[in-house]
């Protein structure tokens, strides 16, 4: 996975190199709160990319959310899940292949719930915008 590409922001990029040298996710947290390192494929450059998240897990599947913190809009790594629904995922020292897929209805509202009880400042991000924050179920 050396070929994909880092983020710009230099925090998330810190992160990454960190889950990249170690090998590992174990350690690596957000304010407090455990991450996940996901690999994706660019929608219109087809370059992997590597977006490390807030650890949302039950059963082996695993939660995706495009808060971008509240932002008006979605991050970009949105539409590449959108084109491209095969994503790798990093827990701890355990990398798999997963399919993403958008969720809704009760299926979002029980995922919305695990994901703030994760990470508590979802709920103020979603607060923030106009938008319904989207999330993706992989499995």
């Amino acid at each position: 996975m050396s070929n994909a590409e880092l983020s710009p922001t230099d925090w998330v990029r810190s992160q990454t190199e960190t889950i990249l040298e170690t090998g590992t996710t174990e350690g690596i947290f957000v304010e407090g709160s455990p991450i996940v390192l996901f690999t994706t494929t660019g929608a219109k450059s087809g370059k992997k990319r590597y977006t490390p998240l807030m650890r949302v897990e039950e059963d082996g599947k695993y939660l995706m959310v495009a808060s971008k913190g509240g932002a008006p809009e979605h991050p970009s790594w949105y539409f590449n899940v959108k084109a491209h629904p095969q994503v790798t995922v990093q827990d701890g020292e355990t990398v798999r292949e997963l399919t993403a897929r958008e969720i809704d209805g009760d299926e979002y509202a029980h995922w919305w719930k695990l994901a703030v009880a994760a990470y508590p400042s979802y709920a103020e991000y979603q607060k923030k915008t106009d938008r319904r924050i989207p999330a993706f179920v992989l499995e």
